[in-house]
């Protein structure tokens, strides 16, 4: 074409062709894709198959944890009256403070902890050993403080949304009304120890229990049994609505044989000295008031108490030492015993008379008459009533060791109850033998002029005395003290025949009786109580000042109480114990006017 160029190209539409290789590659990719595929999906289906029927009821009980809680609600401990019905441990509305342990990871408890021990006063660490004790996948909450302050509820309060996995729970909290009153009988609760749950598996977190006098005698009558609530919540924690409710059930009240009035008397009187007061019903062994001094507050151990404030309570006097069941030195109230023993042994009848001097000599010794000089030829009414240690030495080198052994465990020296509270002693009154057993020394003479009146290896708890002047008030009957009034007149504690006869009793009353007529105990014949018998007595302390001691009964016409006290320290018995007595006579005597 004439001023144009003309061009033409050949294209081919048609697809280039695949050899035998592509093709055998290709196949070999699809098949690995499809596997892939396979394998992939199969997991998926597997997985879900182990959650949905293998794990399914765990998984399902799991959401139902997060989503359902299950709050312990602890039971009222049963109350502790006196014989009277009046309280002396109780419960009161209070606040405490519970964990989630699963609502946090350990690493945010670290930070919450140390934030809440600022507001309750709880050590960080002590927050995280309660959350490591029942673990940070726990459904169960720890109860990390009681009793918070209003102060602590209010800042908690404030700050709630900060504290995930905190909730502050309205419950009752042990209360002792009287405070330190007959602390080292009623005892005192706290939570129970890891080995304590080994022991009661039905136990939950955070039980309370009784650690110590009779809230641990019969704690499981006081204890009573925990419930729960089950409550719905939202994933923030917020409480929906309550599922259910397995009620609590309380303790059972148990009532001693205090009496309350007997018992302030008794601790008012003592005024926080070192020493012990004991009074019982001589007819039934009823422990009607048993006081030791310093004491101590049971109201301390309803929160958590640091070992600083611990310490620190141990080291006033031993507050915790129960001294009405300590063993002492009775002086001159043994002189009970030995008068007894003198006229069991036939070598003494009553109405006998023996010659008092200024001393005795035995093993070149010179062992005096307390007063410096003798009293001349007397009966046992004047010798107790004067107290006179030379009467007392010829009996007892007279009858020998073994009899007023024999005769202070008679009278219940040596083997009268413990009660069953902690850290219980018992008197002793060895024999040559025993003492050679004890100590490794043989039996000398003057070990036996000590032991007539009292000192020496002689002891004697409190409460034993009581139990021993008391057999000389109801006419020759060992009674058995006790605490519980469920125990009183029943055949565990009936009283137990000493085989004394009547006309020893009628002679040492009489001695007791002259002693508060006209001898070392006239301090109680002042009018302010009726007539009363009783016994005043010394003991010595090497290098210290003398223990004041008083036994006795009344009143004289109808034997009702007996009482023994002991002043550390304290000198002389007319002095420093007898006083206590007489407060324990007019609470008694008040009441049976």
């Amino acid at each position: 074409m004439a001023g144009g160029i003309f061009s033409s190209r050949k294209y081919s539409s048609a697809r280039p062709q695949r050899t035998a290789a592509d093709r055998e590659i290709l196949f070999q990719r699809s098949a690995m894709i499809m596997l892939l595929t396979t394998a992939v999906m199969g997991a998926f289906i597997f997985r879900l198959a182990d959650l949905q029927l293998v794990q399914g009821q765990q998984n399902q009980e799991l959401a139902e944890q997060n989503r359902i809680r299950l709050m312990p609600l602890p039971s009222d401990r049963g109350n502790i009256t006196d014989r009277n019905g009046n309280l002396l441990a109780a419960n009161r509305l209070t606040r405490s403070v519970y964990l989630w342990p699963r609502q946090q990871s350990p690493e945010q408890w670290q930070v919450t902890a140390s934030r809440l021990s600022q507001i309750l006063n709880v050590p960080a660490d002590t927050i995280i050993e309660r959350l490591e004790q029942v673990g940070y996948q726990s459904s169960l909450p720890v109860r990390i403080s009681q009793q918070v302050s209003p102060t602590a509820f209010i800042a908690l309060a404030e700050q709630a949304s900060q504290f995930p996995g905190i909730e502050i729970q309205a419950e009752s909290s042990r209360y002792y009304p009287h405070k330190d009153l007959a602390a080292h009988v009623i005892g005192y609760i706290g939570e129970a120890t890891a080995e304590d749950i080994a022991r009661n598996p039905q136990y939950p977190m955070g039980m309370i229990v009784g650690q110590m006098g009779i809230e641990r005698l019969v704690n499981d009558q006081l204890e009573g049994v925990w419930g729960s609530r089950m409550v719905e919540v939202e994933a923030g924690g917020k409480e929906l609505r309550w599922l259910g409710t397995r009620p609590t059930q309380a303790g059972k009240a148990v009532q001693l044989t205090l009496d309350l009035d007997m018992q302030q008397a008794a601790e008012r009187a003592l005024n926080g000295r070192r020493g012990a007061a004991v009074a019982l019903d001589v007819k039934t062994g009823a422990v009607l008031a048993i006081a030791s001094g310093p004491t101590f507050d049971p109201n301390l151990f309803t929160r958590q108490i640091g070992q600083a404030e611990w310490e620190q309570l141990q080291s006033k006097d031993e507050p915790f030492l129960n001294r009405a069941m300590q063993g002492y030195p009775p002086g001159s109230t043994f002189k009970i015993v030995t008068g007894i023993a003198g006229m069991q042994s036939g070598k003494f009848p009553p109405g006998s008379t023996i010659a008092t001097s200024a001393s005795i000599q035995v093993g070149g010794i010179n062992f005096w008459e307390h007063s410096r000089q003798g009293f001349g030829s007397i009966g046992f009414r004047q010798a107790l009533a004067q107290s006179s240690n030379t009467f007392f030495y010829r009996i007892g080198l007279t009858v020998g060791p073994e009899q007023i052994s024999h005769w202070g465990r008679v009278l219940g020296i040596g083997n009268t109850s413990d009660l069953g509270l902690e850290g219980a002693g018992e008197g002793i009154i060895p024999t040559p033998d025993e003492k050679e057993d004890l100590y490794g020394e043989p039996w000398y003479a003057g070990d036996t002029v000590s032991m007539a009146i009292g000192q020496g290896l002689v002891q004697a708890t409190p409460l034993e005395m009581a139990v021993m002047v008391g057999a000389i008030a109801n006419g020759g009957l060992r009674v058995q003290p006790h605490l519980l009034v469920a125990e009183t007149n029943t055949p565990e504690t009936a009283p137990q025949e000493t085989g004394i006869p009547a006309d020893a009793i009628a002679e040492i009353r009489s001695g007791l009786i002259g002693a508060v007529q006209e001898g070392t105990a006239q301090g109680l014949n002042d009018g302010s109580v009726p007539l009363t018998a009783g016994k005043t007595g010394t003991s010595e302390v090497v290098g210290q000042p003398s223990h004041g001691l008083f036994v006795g009964y009344g009143p004289v016409s109808d034997p009702q109480i007996a009482v023994a006290v002991i002043i550390e320290n304290g000198g002389y018995g007319g002095v420093a114990a007898l006083p206590v007595a007489r407060e324990i006579y007019k609470a008694y005597f008040k009441t049976k006017q």
